[in-house]
Protein backbone atom coordinates (compact mmCIF):
# COMPACT_ATOMS: atom_id res chain seq x y z
CA UNK A 1 0.00 0.00 0.00
CA UNK A 2 1.29 3.08 -1.06
CA UNK A 3 1.83 5.78 2.13
CA UNK A 4 1.24 8.93 1.34
CA UNK A 5 3.56 12.04 2.93
CA UNK A 6 0.63 13.25 5.20
CA UNK A 7 3.15 15.51 7.52
CA UNK A 8 3.68 17.52 4.61
CA UNK A 9 0.96 19.18 3.73
CA UNK A 10 -1.36 18.93 6.78
CA UNK A 11 1.88 20.58 8.56
CA UNK A 12 1.74 23.33 5.90
CA UNK A 13 -2.28 23.90 6.22
CA UNK A 14 -1.57 24.38 10.35
CA UNK A 15 0.93 26.70 9.52
CA UNK A 16 -1.26 29.02 6.91
CA UNK A 17 -4.37 28.24 9.30
CA UNK A 18 -2.80 28.96 12.47
CA UNK A 19 -1.33 32.28 11.14
CA UNK A 20 -4.60 33.10 9.75
CA UNK A 21 -6.45 32.89 13.14
CA UNK A 22 -3.65 34.50 15.33
CA UNK A 23 -3.76 37.48 12.67
CA UNK A 24 -7.96 38.55 12.81
CA UNK A 25 -7.53 40.69 15.60
CA UNK A 26 -5.67 42.90 13.55
CA UNK A 27 -6.48 41.99 9.93
CA UNK A 28 -9.41 44.59 8.12
CA UNK A 29 -12.77 43.16 8.18
CA UNK A 30 -13.41 42.60 4.40
CA UNK A 31 -11.73 41.22 1.15
CA UNK A 32 -8.77 43.10 -0.06
CA UNK A 33 -8.79 41.45 -3.47
CA UNK A 34 -10.91 42.17 -6.42
CA UNK A 35 -12.95 39.64 -8.55
CA UNK A 36 -10.42 40.38 -11.41
CA UNK A 37 -7.72 39.45 -9.16
CA UNK A 38 -8.62 36.26 -7.79
CA UNK A 39 -9.67 34.64 -11.00
CA UNK A 40 -5.72 35.35 -11.85
CA UNK A 41 -4.77 34.17 -9.10
CA UNK A 42 -6.24 30.97 -9.42
CA UNK A 43 -6.53 31.01 -13.14
CA UNK A 44 -4.27 29.87 -15.86
CA UNK A 45 -3.90 26.30 -18.22
CA UNK A 46 -5.36 23.04 -16.45
CA UNK A 47 -2.16 21.09 -14.42
CA UNK A 48 -1.00 18.58 -16.79
CA UNK A 49 1.34 17.02 -14.29
CA UNK A 50 1.33 16.34 -10.52
CA UNK A 51 2.79 18.75 -7.75
CA UNK A 52 3.85 18.63 -4.66
CA UNK A 53 1.19 18.69 -2.17
CA UNK A 54 2.70 20.38 0.76
CA UNK A 55 3.33 23.40 -2.17
CA UNK A 56 -0.13 23.23 -3.68
CA UNK A 57 -1.40 23.93 0.13
CA UNK A 58 1.23 27.02 0.29
CA UNK A 59 -0.03 28.74 -2.88
CA UNK A 60 -3.67 28.26 -2.08
CA UNK A 61 -2.90 29.72 0.73
CA UNK A 62 -1.65 32.51 -1.35
CA UNK A 63 -4.00 32.77 -3.68
CA UNK A 64 -6.58 32.86 -1.54
CA UNK A 65 -5.25 35.25 1.37
CA UNK A 66 -7.01 38.52 0.22
CA UNK A 67 -9.86 37.11 -1.09
CA UNK A 68 -10.89 36.31 2.14
CA UNK A 69 -13.58 37.67 4.04
CA UNK A 70 -12.48 37.33 7.49
CA UNK A 71 -16.32 36.19 9.01
CA UNK A 72 -14.36 34.95 12.27
CA UNK A 73 -13.26 38.37 13.51
CA UNK A 74 -14.78 39.61 16.64
CA UNK A 75 -15.56 42.99 14.46
CA UNK A 76 -17.57 41.31 11.49
CA UNK A 77 -21.58 42.01 12.50
CA UNK A 78 -22.93 40.94 8.70
CA UNK A 79 -24.85 37.63 7.60
CA UNK A 80 -25.17 36.32 12.15
CA UNK A 81 -22.55 34.10 10.66
CA UNK A 82 -20.72 33.81 14.20
CA UNK A 83 -16.88 32.37 14.34
CA UNK A 84 -15.64 29.12 14.82
CA UNK A 85 -14.49 28.09 18.64
CA UNK A 86 -11.07 26.40 19.17
CA UNK A 87 -12.52 23.31 20.36
CA UNK A 88 -14.99 23.01 17.17
CA UNK A 89 -12.69 23.91 14.85
CA UNK A 90 -10.38 21.47 15.91
CA UNK A 91 -12.90 18.55 15.76
CA UNK A 92 -13.71 19.94 12.93
CA UNK A 93 -10.35 19.25 11.64
CA UNK A 94 -10.67 15.78 12.72
CA UNK A 95 -13.65 15.06 11.39
CA UNK A 96 -12.37 15.75 7.81
CA UNK A 97 -9.06 13.64 8.30
CA UNK A 98 -11.57 10.30 9.81
CA UNK A 99 -13.63 11.23 6.44
CA UNK A 100 -16.22 9.65 7.59
CA UNK A 101 -19.49 9.35 5.78
CA UNK A 102 -22.19 10.36 7.96
CA UNK A 103 -25.03 8.57 6.35
CA UNK A 104 -25.18 5.04 7.68
CA UNK A 105 -24.63 3.99 11.31
CA UNK A 106 -22.73 1.19 9.72
CA UNK A 107 -20.78 3.42 7.69
CA UNK A 108 -20.24 6.01 10.84
CA UNK A 109 -20.54 4.05 14.07
CA UNK A 110 -19.16 7.00 15.90
CA UNK A 111 -20.52 9.80 14.27
CA UNK A 112 -24.06 8.19 14.14
CA UNK A 113 -24.22 8.11 17.98
CA UNK A 114 -22.59 11.73 18.72
CA UNK A 115 -25.64 13.14 16.65
CA UNK A 116 -27.63 11.61 18.96
CA UNK A 117 -26.00 12.31 21.67
CA UNK A 118 -25.58 16.11 20.61
CA UNK A 119 -28.78 16.36 19.39
CA UNK A 120 -30.47 14.78 22.93
CA UNK A 121 -27.77 17.86 24.58
CA UNK A 122 -29.72 20.27 22.24
CA UNK A 123 -32.91 19.52 22.91
CA UNK A 124 -32.62 19.62 26.72
CA UNK A 125 -30.40 23.03 26.19
CA UNK A 126 -33.61 24.37 23.89
CA UNK A 127 -36.12 23.15 26.31
CA UNK A 128 -37.21 20.53 23.97
CA UNK A 129 -39.56 17.78 24.05
CA UNK A 130 -37.19 15.07 25.21
CA UNK A 131 -38.79 12.41 22.41
CA UNK A 132 -37.91 15.10 19.36
CA UNK A 133 -35.59 13.67 16.40
CA UNK A 134 -32.78 15.62 15.46
CA UNK A 135 -31.19 15.75 11.94
CA UNK A 136 -27.72 17.33 11.07
CA UNK A 137 -27.88 19.01 7.92
CA UNK A 138 -26.11 22.16 5.88
CA UNK A 139 -27.97 25.20 7.31
CA UNK A 140 -30.95 26.93 8.33
CA UNK A 141 -32.37 26.55 4.63
CA UNK A 142 -32.00 22.62 4.54
CA UNK A 143 -32.84 22.32 8.28
CA UNK A 144 -36.21 24.60 7.27
CA UNK A 145 -36.80 22.11 4.24
CA UNK A 146 -36.79 18.73 6.01
CA UNK A 147 -38.95 20.36 8.36
CA UNK A 148 -41.41 21.51 6.10
CA UNK A 149 -41.13 17.80 4.58
CA UNK A 150 -41.86 16.08 7.56
CA UNK A 151 -45.00 19.05 8.13
CA UNK A 152 -45.87 18.03 4.06
CA UNK A 153 -46.03 14.54 5.14
CA UNK A 154 -48.13 14.99 8.21
CA UNK A 155 -50.88 17.22 7.58
CA UNK A 156 -51.75 15.80 4.08
CA UNK A 157 -51.68 12.05 6.15
CA UNK A 158 -54.30 13.55 8.10
CA UNK A 159 -56.60 14.00 5.36
CA UNK A 160 -55.71 10.19 4.23
CA UNK A 161 -52.92 11.07 1.58
CA UNK A 162 -49.75 9.95 0.75
CA UNK A 163 -47.84 12.07 -0.40
CA UNK A 164 -44.22 9.63 -0.14
CA UNK A 165 -46.34 7.79 -2.89
CA UNK A 166 -48.74 9.43 -4.32
CA UNK A 167 -46.95 12.68 -5.07
CA UNK A 168 -49.01 16.29 -5.20
CA UNK A 169 -50.94 15.42 -8.00
CA UNK A 170 -54.82 15.85 -6.47
CA UNK A 171 -53.35 16.07 -3.14
CA UNK A 172 -55.37 18.52 -1.24
CA UNK A 173 -54.51 21.69 -1.29
CA UNK A 174 -51.97 23.04 1.53
CA UNK A 175 -51.62 26.77 3.12
CA UNK A 176 -48.45 27.57 4.37
CA UNK A 177 -49.69 30.80 6.47
CA UNK A 178 -46.29 32.62 7.00
CA UNK A 179 -45.59 36.13 8.52
CA UNK A 180 -45.29 38.85 5.83
CA UNK A 181 -41.48 39.52 7.31
CA UNK A 182 -40.66 35.77 7.03
CA UNK A 183 -36.73 35.20 6.10
CA UNK A 184 -36.47 33.78 2.09
CA UNK A 185 -35.56 30.31 3.46
CA UNK A 186 -39.03 29.40 3.80
CA UNK A 187 -40.27 30.61 0.56
CA UNK A 188 -37.36 28.35 -0.92
CA UNK A 189 -38.23 25.51 0.93
CA UNK A 190 -41.98 25.76 -0.52
CA UNK A 191 -40.62 26.06 -3.92
CA UNK A 192 -38.21 23.00 -3.30
CA UNK A 193 -41.13 20.61 -1.83
CA UNK A 194 -43.59 21.40 -4.90
CA UNK A 195 -46.34 23.44 -2.72
CA UNK A 196 -46.11 26.64 -4.59
CA UNK A 197 -45.18 30.34 -3.25
CA UNK A 198 -48.84 30.94 -4.57
CA UNK A 199 -49.66 28.60 -1.39
CA UNK A 200 -48.43 31.00 0.85
CA UNK A 201 -50.57 32.94 2.96
CA UNK A 202 -49.27 36.29 4.37
CA UNK A 203 -49.87 37.08 8.15
CA UNK A 204 -49.88 40.63 9.17
CA UNK A 205 -46.72 41.56 11.64
CA UNK A 206 -46.60 44.46 14.02
CA UNK A 207 -43.96 47.31 13.54
CA UNK A 208 -40.80 44.80 14.79
CA UNK A 209 -41.75 41.85 12.59
CA UNK A 210 -43.65 39.84 14.75
CA UNK A 211 -46.89 37.62 13.57
CA UNK A 212 -49.77 38.57 15.10
CA UNK A 213 -51.32 35.67 16.61
CA UNK A 214 -54.98 37.40 16.38
CA UNK A 215 -54.14 38.22 12.51
CA UNK A 216 -53.28 34.61 12.27
CA UNK A 217 -56.59 33.20 13.87
CA UNK A 218 -58.34 35.04 11.24
CA UNK A 219 -56.48 33.73 8.14
CA UNK A 220 -56.75 30.61 9.69
CA UNK A 221 -60.25 31.18 9.84
CA UNK A 222 -60.86 31.48 5.85
CA UNK A 223 -60.82 28.32 4.68
CA UNK A 224 -60.63 24.47 5.99
CA UNK A 225 -57.98 21.79 4.53
CA UNK A 226 -54.44 21.24 5.28
CA UNK A 227 -52.08 24.14 6.87
CA UNK A 228 -48.63 24.46 8.05
CA UNK A 229 -48.11 27.93 9.97
CA UNK A 230 -44.27 28.84 10.07
CA UNK A 231 -43.48 30.75 13.44
CA UNK A 232 -40.17 33.22 13.04
CA UNK A 233 -37.86 33.38 16.11
CA UNK A 234 -35.40 35.60 15.98
CA UNK A 235 -36.34 38.32 12.87
CA UNK A 236 -33.25 38.82 10.46
CA UNK A 237 -33.84 42.20 10.71
CA UNK A 238 -34.93 43.43 13.92
CA UNK A 239 -34.21 40.27 16.42
CA UNK A 240 -38.01 40.46 16.69
CA UNK A 241 -39.46 36.79 18.15
CA UNK A 242 -43.32 35.85 17.23
CA UNK A 243 -45.47 34.99 19.71
CA UNK A 244 -45.09 31.24 19.17
CA UNK A 245 -46.95 30.09 22.43
CA UNK A 246 -50.25 32.05 20.85
CA UNK A 247 -49.24 31.17 17.59
CA UNK A 248 -49.47 27.04 19.05
CA UNK A 249 -52.68 27.46 20.59
CA UNK A 250 -54.06 29.37 17.32
CA UNK A 251 -52.73 26.87 14.90
CA UNK A 252 -53.14 23.98 16.60
CA UNK A 253 -57.28 24.68 17.38
CA UNK A 254 -57.12 24.63 13.95
CA UNK A 255 -55.40 21.64 13.34
CA UNK A 256 -52.25 22.83 11.61
CA UNK A 257 -48.51 22.21 11.80
CA UNK A 258 -46.50 24.51 13.81
CA UNK A 259 -42.87 25.27 12.23
CA UNK A 260 -40.25 27.20 14.15
CA UNK A 261 -37.45 29.00 11.53
CA UNK A 262 -35.40 29.67 14.48
CA UNK A 263 -32.08 29.99 12.56
CA UNK A 264 -30.44 32.33 15.38
CA UNK A 265 -33.40 33.30 17.51
CA UNK A 266 -33.70 29.52 18.68
CA UNK A 267 -30.70 30.03 21.08
CA UNK A 268 -31.96 32.69 23.27
CA UNK A 269 -34.18 29.54 24.37
CA UNK A 270 -31.04 28.31 26.97
CA UNK A 271 -30.96 31.95 28.45
CA UNK A 272 -32.82 31.85 31.78
CA UNK A 273 -32.99 35.49 30.96
CA UNK A 274 -34.19 35.57 27.50
CA UNK A 275 -36.37 32.36 27.88
CA UNK A 276 -39.60 34.20 28.37
CA UNK A 277 -39.38 35.85 25.16
CA UNK A 278 -39.84 32.19 23.75
CA UNK A 279 -42.62 30.88 25.83
CA UNK A 280 -44.67 28.15 24.29
CA UNK A 281 -41.77 27.42 21.69
CA UNK A 282 -41.45 23.69 23.22
CA UNK A 283 -45.46 23.34 21.76
CA UNK A 284 -44.36 23.57 18.04
CA UNK A 285 -43.98 20.39 16.32
CA UNK A 286 -40.58 21.36 14.23
CA UNK A 287 -37.42 23.84 14.86
CA UNK A 288 -34.84 24.52 12.44
CA UNK A 289 -31.54 26.85 13.92
CA UNK A 290 -28.42 26.93 12.91
CA UNK A 291 -25.37 25.78 14.81
CA UNK A 292 -22.64 27.78 13.18
CA UNK A 293 -24.59 30.83 14.06
CA UNK A 294 -25.03 31.28 18.00
CA UNK A 295 -22.60 27.84 18.87
CA UNK A 296 -20.14 29.26 16.74
CA UNK A 297 -18.79 26.03 15.18
CA UNK A 298 -17.54 25.56 11.43
CA UNK A 299 -19.50 25.84 8.62
CA UNK A 300 -22.18 23.75 7.75
CA UNK A 301 -23.95 23.25 10.73
CA UNK A 302 -27.94 23.25 10.07
CA UNK A 303 -29.95 21.33 12.70
CA UNK A 304 -33.99 20.36 12.59
CA UNK A 305 -35.94 18.82 15.40
CA UNK A 306 -39.02 17.57 14.70
CA UNK A 307 -41.72 16.47 17.65
CA UNK A 308 -43.25 13.87 15.36
CA UNK A 309 -40.42 10.69 14.78
CA UNK A 310 -43.01 9.12 11.79
CA UNK A 311 -43.39 11.96 10.20
CA UNK A 312 -39.76 13.02 10.18
CA UNK A 313 -38.54 9.78 9.25
CA UNK A 314 -41.62 8.89 7.08
CA UNK A 315 -40.87 11.99 5.00
CA UNK A 316 -36.69 11.23 5.21
CA UNK A 317 -36.18 7.63 5.37
CA UNK A 318 -34.88 5.51 2.33
CA UNK A 319 -34.42 1.73 2.44
CA UNK A 320 -32.17 -0.46 -0.39
CA UNK A 321 -30.75 -4.19 -0.86
CA UNK A 322 -27.09 -2.43 -0.33
CA UNK A 323 -27.38 -0.81 2.27
CA UNK A 324 -26.85 -2.12 5.75
CA UNK A 325 -29.62 -0.99 8.14
CA UNK A 326 -29.22 -1.26 11.84
CA UNK A 327 -33.36 -1.34 11.86
CA UNK A 328 -33.25 -2.88 15.61
CA UNK A 329 -30.59 -0.47 17.01
CA UNK A 330 -28.72 2.44 16.69
CA UNK A 331 -30.63 5.65 13.89
CA UNK A 332 -29.49 5.69 11.19
CA UNK A 333 -28.94 9.46 10.22
CA UNK A 334 -30.49 9.24 6.85
CA UNK A 335 -33.48 8.54 8.50
CA UNK A 336 -33.96 12.97 9.62
CA UNK A 337 -32.07 14.54 6.73
CA UNK A 338 -32.06 14.21 2.61
CA UNK A 339 -28.49 13.61 2.14
CA UNK A 340 -26.80 9.56 1.48
CA UNK A 341 -23.19 10.93 1.48
CA UNK A 342 -22.79 13.49 4.36
CA UNK A 343 -19.76 14.62 6.33
CA UNK A 344 -19.73 13.93 9.96
CA UNK A 345 -21.65 17.28 11.05
CA UNK A 346 -21.97 16.17 15.12
CA UNK A 347 -18.73 16.30 15.98
CA UNK A 348 -17.97 19.58 15.80
CA UNK A 349 -21.01 20.87 17.46
CA UNK A 350 -20.48 17.92 20.18
CA UNK A 351 -16.74 19.40 21.08
CA UNK A 352 -18.49 22.77 21.01
CA UNK A 353 -21.22 21.80 23.64
CA UNK A 354 -18.37 20.17 25.65
CA UNK A 355 -15.83 23.02 25.52
CA UNK A 356 -18.08 25.95 26.71
CA UNK A 357 -20.98 23.71 28.76
CA UNK A 358 -24.21 24.96 29.50
CA UNK A 359 -23.13 28.00 31.43
CA UNK A 360 -20.80 28.73 28.15
CA UNK A 361 -23.36 29.32 26.10
CA UNK A 362 -25.92 30.92 27.72
CA UNK A 363 -23.00 33.96 28.51
CA UNK A 364 -22.28 33.89 24.66
CA UNK A 365 -25.57 34.39 24.25
CA UNK A 366 -26.43 36.53 26.36
CA UNK A 367 -22.93 38.65 25.75
CA UNK A 368 -24.00 38.83 22.26
CA UNK A 369 -27.29 40.59 23.40
CA UNK A 370 -25.62 42.70 25.42
CA UNK A 371 -23.13 43.60 22.92
CA UNK A 372 -25.93 44.29 20.72
CA UNK A 373 -27.28 46.68 23.07
CA UNK A 374 -23.88 48.43 23.59
CA UNK A 375 -24.09 49.12 19.67
CA UNK A 376 -27.73 50.47 19.98
CA UNK A 377 -26.90 52.96 22.89
CA UNK A 378 -23.41 54.50 21.63
CA UNK A 379 -25.16 54.78 18.32
CA UNK A 380 -28.43 56.43 19.10
CA UNK A 381 -26.71 59.10 20.98
CA UNK A 382 -25.89 60.67 17.66
CA UNK A 383 -28.59 62.69 16.58
CA UNK A 384 -27.61 61.66 13.28
CA UNK A 385 -28.36 57.95 13.79
CA UNK A 386 -31.67 56.68 14.11
CA UNK A 387 -32.16 52.75 15.79
CA UNK A 388 -35.27 51.36 13.86
CA UNK A 389 -35.56 48.31 16.77
CA UNK A 390 -36.16 47.14 19.86
CA UNK A 391 -32.93 45.36 20.87
CA UNK A 392 -34.21 42.18 22.24
CA UNK A 393 -31.54 39.55 20.95
CA UNK A 394 -28.33 39.98 18.91
CA UNK A 395 -29.54 42.73 16.16
CA UNK A 396 -29.50 45.92 16.10
CA UNK A 397 -30.73 47.77 13.08
CA UNK A 398 -30.11 51.33 12.11
CA UNK A 399 -30.21 54.56 9.49
CA UNK A 400 -28.33 57.08 8.98
CA UNK A 401 -29.76 61.10 8.31
CA UNK A 402 -33.19 59.70 7.71
CA UNK A 403 -31.91 59.19 4.08
CA UNK A 404 -31.45 56.14 1.80
CA UNK A 405 -28.50 57.07 0.07
CA UNK A 406 -26.68 58.42 3.35
CA UNK A 407 -27.43 55.09 4.92
CA UNK A 408 -26.46 52.66 1.91
CA UNK A 409 -22.84 54.84 1.07
CA UNK A 410 -22.13 54.62 4.98
CA UNK A 411 -22.61 51.09 4.69
CA UNK A 412 -20.17 50.74 1.89
CA UNK A 413 -17.77 52.89 3.51
CA UNK A 414 -17.54 51.07 6.67
CA UNK A 415 -17.23 47.55 4.45
CA UNK A 416 -14.11 49.35 2.67
CA UNK A 417 -12.95 51.24 5.54
CA UNK A 418 -12.32 47.78 6.90
CA UNK A 419 -12.25 48.58 10.97
CA UNK A 420 -15.39 46.31 10.96
CA UNK A 421 -17.89 44.90 8.62
CA UNK A 422 -21.67 44.98 8.79
CA UNK A 423 -24.15 44.69 5.75
CA UNK A 424 -27.04 46.75 4.03
CA UNK A 425 -30.41 45.85 4.47
CA UNK A 426 -34.14 47.36 3.51
CA UNK A 427 -36.60 47.21 6.61
CA UNK A 428 -39.96 48.14 5.63
CA UNK A 429 -39.24 50.42 2.99
CA UNK A 430 -36.22 51.89 3.99
CA UNK A 431 -32.96 51.34 3.94
CA UNK A 432 -30.83 50.69 7.31
CA UNK A 433 -27.31 49.13 8.13
CA UNK A 434 -27.81 45.79 9.83
CA UNK A 435 -25.38 44.94 13.17
CA UNK A 436 -25.19 41.05 13.78
CA UNK A 437 -23.45 40.44 17.08
CA UNK A 438 -22.84 36.62 17.37
CA UNK A 439 -19.15 35.84 17.59
CA UNK A 440 -17.52 34.43 20.92
CA UNK A 441 -14.72 36.81 20.69
CA UNK A 442 -16.43 39.98 20.43
CA UNK A 443 -15.97 42.28 23.14
CA UNK A 444 -16.68 45.29 24.07
CA UNK A 445 -13.62 47.10 22.53
CA UNK A 446 -14.68 45.92 19.43
CA UNK A 447 -17.65 47.34 19.95
CA UNK A 448 -16.91 50.54 21.04
CA UNK A 449 -14.18 50.17 18.05
CA UNK A 450 -16.51 50.02 15.96
CA UNK A 451 -19.26 52.19 16.44
CA UNK A 452 -16.09 55.14 16.02
CA UNK A 453 -15.68 53.80 12.72
CA UNK A 454 -19.18 53.84 11.76
CA UNK A 455 -19.67 57.65 12.92
CA UNK A 456 -16.21 58.97 11.56
CA UNK A 457 -17.79 57.15 7.94
CA UNK A 458 -21.17 58.64 8.66
CA UNK A 459 -18.96 62.44 8.94
CA UNK A 460 -17.04 61.69 5.93
CA UNK A 461 -20.26 60.31 3.74
CA UNK A 462 -22.79 63.44 4.43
Amino acid sequence: MHVPDWKGPLAEAFDQATDYLAGLPDRPVGPEATAEELHKEFGGPLPEQPHDPRLVVRELAAAAERGLLPSGSGRFFGFVFGGAIPAALAADWLTVAWDQNAGLYAAAPAAAVVEKVAGEWLAELFGLPPTVTAGFVTGAQMANFTALAAARHEVLRRFGWDVERAGLTGAPRIQVLVGAERHDTIDRAVRFLGLGTDNLVPVPVDDQGRMRSDALGAVLAEEAGPAIVCAQVGNVNTGAIDPVGEICDVAHAAGAWVHVDGAFGLWAAVSPRLRPLLAGVERADSWATDAHKWLNVPYDSGLVFCAHPEAHRGAMTVRAGYLIHDDAGERDPLDHNPEFSRRARGFAVYAAIRSLGRTGIVDLVERSCALARRFAERLGADDRVEVLNDVVLNQALVRFLADDDVTRRVVQAVQDEGTCWMSGTTWQGRAAMRISVSNWSTDESDVDRSVDAILGCLTASS
